[in-house]
């Protein structure tokens, strides 16, 4: 699990330039409508509707987008029928890639992600070929540049609020907790002040992909990319490794 956050940061500096075009909106939209949907329009007896409010505040998703999406879940008011999809396959180097995605037409967007695999050196693959290969799990981590406690103090204090792991990779504290843990650990832990890099439920990779050639890593790479940037697709995961050193360098 180490090293989990390293992509993902990437993936996160890359969704705040994604907000000023208005795409993030619309995917965090799509999350609170197939999340009500899913289990009702109250996010304290709806945790996955609750995270996702959470993240499209801090976001600065309007708030009456968040209602609307609300109430388009649930039935309240009229709009497209979204539906939750899973998308299996592999990418160069065999890495594979599990991805999920909102859609109002599962025909159309199972043709377009097939094609964004044939284009970019992938297969898109049958469900349940690499699933397995992943578990789900909550994720949060720390900046140890960004707080005042040393990394022992973080993981203690993460421990105590329930959560199953916790590892230092460089700069960064990753803190892993189980899917319907992840809310009670973040509240608990942001109570004694600490800010997180990333919050949310995640899959990851039971075992690695180790790339360390640049030319294959970039192929991977924008694969992810391309995929990620589908009006369709809500999360891409991989269980690519890549070092550290090669991802700062094509992630600048």
């Amino acid at each position: 699990m180490a090293g989990h956050s390293k992509w993902a940061n990437i993936k996160h500096k890359k969704a705040r330039m994604d907000a000023k075009r208005g795409k993030l909106f619309t995917k965090l939209g799509r999350e609170i409508i197939v999340a009500a949907k899913l289990g009702g329009g109250d996010p304290e007896a709806n945790p996955r509707l609750k995270a996702a409010i959470q993240k499209a505040r801090e976001a600065n998703m309007p708030n009456d987008n968040i209602i609307r999406a609300i109430k388009r879940g649930t039935g309240e008011i009229e709009g497209a029928d979204y539906e939750e999809v899973v998308y299996e396959g592999y990418g160069p180097g065999g890495v594979a890639l599990l991805l999920k995605a909102t859609t109002d037409n599962r025909n159309r967007t199972a043709s377009e992600i097939r094609h964004l695999f044939a284009k970019n050196g992938g297969n898109l693959g049958e469900n349940g070929c690499v699933a397995w290969m992943f578990d789900m799990r909550g994720l949060l981590t720390v900046d140890l540049n960004e707080v005042q406690q040393d990394p022992e103090e973080i993981m203690l204090e993460s421990i105590e609020a329930g959560a199953e792991d916790v590892s230092v990779e460089g700069e960064t504290v990753e803190i892993i907790t189980a899917p319907d843990e992840l809310m009670t650990v973040k509240e608990t832990l942001a109570e004694k002040g600490y800010k997180f890099t990333i919050a949310e439920v995640t899959m990851i990779p039971k075992t690695t992909v180790s790339v360390s050639d640049r030319e294959q890593a970039e192929k991977i790479l924008k694969l992810v990319d391309v995929l990620e940037d589908h009006d369709d697709v809500q999360s891409v995961y991989a269980n690519f490794d890549i070092p550290d050193d090669l991802m700062k360098e094509i992630g600048q």
